[in-house]
């Protein structure tokens, strides 16, 4: 406590330099955005009627902590924006034995101990094993390419953390804030809590990995880091003294390391394995696989083809797998036509929005059916049965499995799992 009361006078006392002045012109677009006067593809209409959430006088902010630069930053800043009423809550979502899982806790306790706020650790193991990763193992053994990180989102983070923190009972309302870099605004007119990309970081855009949370849990939650870039927030970090500034990003699960090859060992510990063949188009069976699940649509084939033969010269890449034949179809090369798709179904879809018509006769759609990739502009959207979404242009390896994102203007509207896509229509 006492050291981070020391940074706080450094900090508070530079303002003319140093931190404040660095950052001034982020300060001047965050006001500028809250004005109304800022905002990517909003009609004026919605910018001027969506303003940032305000915390009162009494509320409590519990911060999710994950000992990377981007939780701890926020940490910090919210224990020097809200002081006495800040703590901080750590998801210990897998087995205790796991390395990564000690670790990182003790960083969380170092962390907290910094800034001056406690520190509480919630297991969640259960949750994460029955919600997030048995259906993501399940998901692989149909041929699907899913998604953790959004199951993790939707329940556990924004779901069984939250369920926990509303059992507390506390007298005085609470939010949750966490280091995603996305943003929260609240329309006016109708009471209703907006999820949005961030102000000006759309390398680090994670409102796609949040787009299918319940729209309830979003009264209740902060993205402190909206307005800021990922070098501006290490710049904070640096400059609030914390040890994590200078840390890497994390990147999959922690309890796997980050190398492809060893992911496919981990899921083969969890997956028997299922042999099949490979096949070209017109059924020729050029190589054999040990599960489906090896293979992700638009990946490059590891089947050496005969480069001598003109018939087989060139790269192939992966553009079906049936698990009911368990057979893997690849193509020749990387734009080859079979790799596009011009539309997409999900057969069950979450909207974040309360009026979805409304918002879907208005047009201007963009989708995105993987993270950070360019909106893809929205032609046509059929809601007779489960979402049917028709893109203005064809798109390249678009997986079962994976979300399908809706978003009008920055806003998100809704997303879905998508369970096929125009080559199966």
């Amino acid at each position: 406590m006492h050291r981070f009361g020391v940074m706080r006078g450094v900090t508070g006392g530079a303002r003319a330099g140093g931190l404040w002045s660095c950052l001034g012109n982020v300060c001047r677009t965050v006001r500028s955005y809250r004005s109304g006067q800022a905002g990517r593809s909003f009609s004026s209409g919605f910018a001027r009627s969506v303003r940032d959430p305000e915390v009162g006088d009494e509320d409590h902010v519990f911060v999710a902590m994950s000992s990377g630069v981007d939780s701890s930053t926020v940490a910090a800043m919210m224990a020097e924006q809200y002081p006495g009423r800040v703590s901080g809550v750590y998801m210990a979502n897998w087995s205790s034995t796991a390395k990564c899982t000690e670790a990182d806790w003790n960083d969380v306790q170092r962390i907290c101990k910094f800034v001056g706020i406690g520190c509480e650790r919630v297991n969640l193991e259960r949750d994460y094993w029955t919600e997030v990763f048995e259906p993501m193992i399940r998901m692989y053994r149909q041929g699907l390419t899913p998604n953790p990180d959004v199951g993790c989102n939707r329940h556990v983070k924004f779901g069984a953390l939250f369920d926990y923190l509303q059992g507390k009972n506390l007298s005085k309302r609470w939010w949750l804030a966490t280091g995603h870099y996305a943003r929260l605004g609240r329309d006016e007119d109708n009471g209703e809590h907006w999820l949005m990309r961030p102000v000006r970081n759309p390398a680090k855009d994670q409102s796609y990995y949040l787009s299918s949370i319940d729209p309830k849990t979003l009264e209740r939650v902060l993205f402190p880091l909206a307005p800021y870039t990922k070098p501006e927030v290490r710049g904070l970090a640096q400059r609030y003294g914390l040890h994590t500034a200078s840390k890497p990003d994390s990147q999959g699960l922690c309890f796997v390391s980050q190398n492809h090859n060893n992911f496919r060992n981990f899921l083969a510990e969890y997956l028997e394995p299922s042999p099949g063949d490979i096949v070209t188009e017109d059924g020729k069976v050029v190589g054999k696989h040990n599960g489906i699940w090896h293979a992700t649509i638009g990946q490059r084939s590891s089947v050496s083809m005969p480069q001598a033969d003109p018939n087989y010269r060139g790269v192939w890449y992966v553009s079906d797998k049936d698990p009911v034949t368990n057979r893997i179809t690849i193509v020749r090369g990387v734009d080859n036509p079979s790799l596009y798709s011009q539309s997409a179904t999900c057969d069950q879809f979450d909207w974040l929005c309360s009026d979805p018509s409304t918002v879907i006769s208005e047009g201007g759609l963009t989708a995105q059916y993987r993270s950070l990739q360019d909106p893809v502009p929205v032609e046509h959207i059929d809601t007779t049965n489960g979402v049917k979404v028709k893109f203005a242009t064809k798109c390249r390896a678009i997986a079962p499995g994976q979300y399908l994102v809706l978003y009008h203007g920055d806003r998100v509207i809704g997303s879905g799992m998508i369970s096929v896509n125009s080559h199966h229509d």
